[in-house]
């Protein structure tokens, strides 16, 4: 037997077959197809991290931050090091990323410098304090070719004191935006929209989102589901709770829905990373609770704009955790949670997590650096489908150090599904599946019209995974995908 239409008998139309079970299962069951022609169950999914060894840079850094150029597939780091901003351009091969020459930024010296990838001009947008021009926000254009960098002239966004730079590019608008605490302006957040031509960047007039004292945790996503930004930061002024405001992009300037405060305890750190499969803007969130420092994560639903929030669930809960940076893998449907840990020796520490509703399914933490790190920044890489976690390595001088994160999540047999059972079968005994392209109605607790999904343990679910069941017809029955 070579093919599935060899089991099937004539005028079946690959609807239901009789197989002989191996292992008893449950009605409702999903099933692969073994060698010997038998079914099973589908197995646990196994779940690793495959990390690659890091790679240091050439000089000790600060304010590590990292975007991906998908149009020459190269990973750029930008740093600050003496005082300059510094960028560096990555190349991945297999689990291992090497560095052509770091490049300096124009602009003199800077602090907190961070960057984006337009697609739409393919160009690298760097933002950061100038601190020899009166602490002025400014923005520079990178263009990228082969493992160098150059850049256009440095613009001014903010003629202020700019502190706490993040961007994010939206893609729906073809835009930069550049979040920023202006201390010029009584510490508020603020918000600026850049547009990219050529080596240049211009930018529309500054809005402000937070009238409060803005602090120094904040952190920017886009919602390519909506179209929308979402901002997570630290209102000083409501007793540094984090909060959230979802902002819209029109032309050259930007207008937001009103401030939902997610988590009311004190906070210090704040990444989010968007999870494109589930619609979800994901929050970390360094958060003061019970006497100690502990990273909590939300996950967040935006619609029109306003966000809400479910609960929040505790990721580490060694005090005094910092640093944290968040990364979506498509691939694998994880965002992953980096930080440093808060007990000496300072390892690097990282979370995979799978959203679940509002929710979140944590899997174990591990460590993805053997010695103490700070300033960690990360993007994914969807050509190797690794993240690159950027950092300082504080042993080795200090040094900007980069690796690779891969997630390593998939259903062990899922290229031999086949079906789901139509009643339980006890082992070696004959039994009925309905195949791929058929109707079961043997499921229950489905939601009509959503789409399930095979999760690694076997259930469905409208989480996405490797393995796409079908459409729901109702709460018991539900349309098998031919594939």
């Amino acid at each position: 037997m070579s093919n599935l239409s060899d089991l099937l008998p004539s005028g079946a139309g690959g609807k239901s077959v009789d197989f002989v079970a191996s292992g008893t299962l449950p009605n409702g069951q999903t099933v692969i197809l073994n060698s010997d022609g038998t079914v099973s169950a589908v197995s646990e999914t196994s779940v690793s991290q495959n990390i690659g060894s890091p790679t240091p840079g050439q000089s000790s850094s600060i304010f590590n931050e990292a975007c991906y150029d998908t149009a020459n597939n190269k990973v750029v780091v930008s740093y600050v090091t003496n005082g300059q901003p510094h960028a560096i351009v990555g190349t991945v091969s297999g689990t291992s990323i090497s560095f052509g020459s770091q490049a300096q930024l124009p602009g003199g010296l800077a602090e907190n410098v961070v960057c984006a990838f337009d697609t739409n001009s393919n160009k690298v947008v760097f933002s950061f304090m100038a601190a020899q021009n009166n602490n002025y926000g400014t923005s520079v254009i990178g263009t990228v070719s082969g493992t160098s960098i150059s850049y256009g002239s440095a613009v001014v966004f903010n003629s202020g004191q700019t502190y706490y730079c993040k961007t994010t590019f939206d893609s729906t608008n073809n835009r930069v935006v550049v979040i920023y605490k202006d201390v010029s302006n009584a510490d508020r957040g603020t918000a600026v929209v850049g547009t990219v031509s050529g080596t240049s960047i211009s930018f529309g007039s500054e809005v402000v989102f937070n009238t409060g004292t803005q602090g120094q945790a904040q952190d920017i996503v886009f919602d390519s589901g909506s179209g929308k930004v979402v901002i997570a930061y630290q209102n000083v002024a409501n007793s540094s709770y984090a909060t959230a405001i979802v902002g819209t992009v029109s032309g050259t300037s930007i207008s937001f829905g009103s401030a939902l405060v997610i988590n009311s305890d004190t906070s210090s750190g704040i990444a989010a990373a968007y999870d494109s499969t589930n619609d979800k803007t994901v929050v970390a969130i360094r958060d003061f609770n019970g006497g100690n420092w502990q990273g909590i994560v939300l996950v967040g639903t935006v619609s029109g704009t306003s966000i809400s929030f479910g609960s929040q669930t505790v990721f580490s809960s060694a005090d005094n955790m910092n640093y944290m940076s968040a990364s979506y893998d498509p691939h694998a449907n994880k965002t992953v949670i980096f930080w440093r840990d808060g007990t000496s020796p300072y390892y690097g520490k990282a979370r995979p997590l799978t959203v679940d509703g509002t929710g979140v399914l944590l899997e174990s933490e591990v460590t993805f650096e053997s010695a103490a790190t700070s300033y960690i920044g990360s993007v994914f890489d969807p050509d190797t489908n690794q993240i690159a976690v950027t950092f300082n390595d504080n042993p080795n001088s200090n040094k900007n150090t980069t690796l690779m994160f891969r997630n390593s999540s998939v259903i062990t047999n899922s290229a031999s599904f086949v079906g789901i059972t139509e009643a339980a079968i006890s082992n070696t005994a004959t039994g009925t599946v309905t195949l791929q392209g058929g109707i079961n109605t043997s499921v229950t607790g489905l939601t009509i019209g959503s789409t399930y999904y095979v999760q690694g343990d076997g259930t469905l679910g409208t989480t996405s995974t490797s393995i796409v069941a079908g459409e729901a017809l109702s709460a018991t029955s539900i349309n098998l995908v031919n594939t």
